[in-house]
């Protein structure tokens, strides 16, 4: 094994300066996918910084028509809030419906996003709800965040603070699951805003995407009958053993139809 250095910062401003010091310091959150990756070999950072400890990354709070969910918060305390249960139900069926109670207990939504799995469920809610993702020095709209495989729009020393997702009217989660690892073959989240409708795929492509051709028809006829014969191309769609790309294709569809009549 390679040696690197351990650190646990007490504070978010300790934790920056940690990493700014690094010369390839990486952020360890709940670890779903750095300790394996690290296990494999595949990266070998200089230090590893801890984010446990961090207080002010945690937890889940209400403001006005937003909830605000810290970085560090993991998917069992996202599944398991009332105000996240009441408020965004399809939020809560998200986090109940990743991995294992293993992975629900250590992996966090901060340590999610900023991974960008393909397959990943949070990705969905991100851009499904709009979402603003709050870092440490700005603000990133969801449509800005995820820019492709295992990518996005944070920059080096960068760190989530918290993601702080609007109320919508009415929305829903439903995603295909991989029967072992319950990542998402293909996920879909449909949300209703006052003034906007969004559709988000996560596991279909290479990172989450919005399907406008069903957000307009939606927009004028909110029922599964509107987006029945819209389809995706599977020209850009992933293919392996779980799925080929035509039948990721299909199951957008499908699902979105299923995540409308759950909700009307």
């Amino acid at each position: 094994m390679y040696n690197f250095a351990y650190q646990r910062p007490s504070s978010l401003s300790e934790a920056i300066q940690m990493s700014e010091k690094a010369e390839e310091g990486l952020f360890l959150a709940g670890g779903m996918t750095l300790i394996p990756t690290l296990k494999l070999r595949l990266t070998s950072p200089s230090a590893l910084i801890d984010l446990s400890d961090l207080a002010d990354l945690k937890g889940i709070r209400q403001e006005e028509n937003i909830l605000i969910v810290g970085a560090m918060t993991s998917h069992a305390q996202v599944a398991a809030a009332p105000e996240i249960r009441n408020m965004l139900p399809a939020l809560s069926d998200l986090a109940e419906s990743i991995g294992d109670p293993q992975v629900r207990n250590r992996g966090t939504i901060g340590g999610s996003i900023s991974n960008a799995d393909p397959a990943a469920d949070y990705p969905a809610a991100v851009v499904g709800l709009g979402a603003t993702v709050q870092t440490n020095s700005r603000s990133i709209g969801a449509d800005s965040f995820f820019t492709g495989l295992f990518e996005t729009a944070l920059k080096l020393n960068e760190l989530v603070i918290e993601v702080c997702f609007p109320i919508p009217k009415r929305a829903a989660y439903i995603k295909f699951p991989n029967p072992a690892s319950r990542y998402a073959v293909v996920g879909v989240m449909v949300a209703e805003y006052e003034n906007d409708i969004r559709v988000a795929v996560t596991g279909a492509g290479p990172n989450v995407f919005r399907v406008p051709e069903m957000e307009q028809a939606l927009g004028a006829n909110f029922s599964p009958e509107a987006i029945e014969n819209i389809s995706v191309s599977e020209d850009s769609l992933n293919e392996d053993v779980h799925a080929s790309a035509e039948y990721r294709a299909h199951l957008i569809t499908v699902l979105a139809k299923r995540g409308v009549a759950a909700i009307i």
